[in-house]
């Protein structure tokens, strides 16, 4: 049977990670990515709640105990069945393994679930990874040099290597760590996303709020490992660097509003840091924030 969330109202795990996904679109400002007042020239707001919806079967799935793999697989497909194209590839990346920790935990979920989870999982959710990347185009870095027949851009082609070598989904993400944040956090046990749910929790005023300004403390922290795939290290370290500076000095919103014009006018788009912001949202949502 699938366990009510940790929260005064019914939602399940699933229905919480939908709603996080929408939580996290609707926080305005995030510099560089679409909120519910900035589009980005060919993915739009819209985009993003119609990816929310048509995700929900794949979440449903991790729920009930379909594995890992599988249940990724359908929720990128589901999310993919809009004109946008890729808008939550990375949300759903953090976001599966932690809806099957929410039901699998003894109370609130905790990081130790997470890490259970993960190091749980086979081959086969290696393989339905790599078929997720069949539905839609994720920027990506290029696989480290010992490993160019893993290059998750061959989709089901590499499926034959990962069984030959015998490489389960956490060994994927293990080979990605050192370049890409949400590998980071699978392998590690979701680190900044349960500090930022605690965040989020503490903060005041509407929900949706207190997303856009974990966001902006999670851009602050790290460079957005999308951005230096898709602009290279130093943009991402200009970027993180000016949103320290906004922590720093308590900027008022116009200056944060006027940022996030900014980037968007220039194709910066920190989406990793938007993943990192859904799944923060889901933790705090279980461990009892309420909408």
């Amino acid at each position: 049977m699938t366990k009510p969330a940790q929260t005064a109202d019914p939602r399940t795990p699933a229905e919480n990670a939908q709603l996080a996904l929408l939580l996290e679109v609707a926080g305005t400002p995030k510099p560089g990515n679409v909120d519910r007042e900035r589009d980005l020239p060919d993915l739009h707001f819209g985009h993003f709640l119609a990816g929310s919806v048509g995700a929900a079967r794949g979440l449903r799935m991790a729920e009930r105990g379909a594995p890992i793999g599988e249940s990724f697989e359908a929720a990128v497909h589901g999310m993919s069945q809009q004109s946008g194209g890729n808008t939550q590839f990375g949300c759903l990346l953090l976001l599966v393994p932690l809806v099957k920790a929410a039901v699998l935990a003894d109370g609130p979920v905790a990081r130790e679930d997470a890490r259970a989870v993960v190091e749980s999982t086979t081959v086969s959710d290696a393989a339905g990874f790599y078929r997720a990347f069949e539905h839609v185009n994720v920027a990506v870095d290029d696989p480290p040099e010992d490993a160019d027949d893993l290059d998750v851009r061959k989709g089901a082609d590499a499926i034959p290597v990962l069984e030959e070598r015998d490489l389960t989904l956490r060994d994927v993400m293990d080979l990605s760590k050192e370049r890409d944040a949400n590998a980071r956090e699978w392998v590690d046990g979701y680190p900044r996303v349960f500090e930022a749910a605690d965040r989020i929790r503490s903060y005041d005023g509407p929900v949706v709020d207190r997303a856009a300004t974990a966001f902006l403390i999670l851009l602050a922290e790290s460079p957005d490992t999308l951005v230096a795939v898709q602009h290279g290290d130093s943009v991402a370290e200009e970027v993180q660097e000016r949103a320290a500076e906004f922590i720093a000095q308590d900027a008022p919103g116009d200056e944060i509003d006027a940022f996030a014009d900014e980037l968007v006018s220039r194709g910066v788009n920190p989406g990793t840091t938007a993943d990192l912001t859904a799944a923060a949202l889901f933790v705090a949502l279980e461990r009892g924030l309420t909408v």
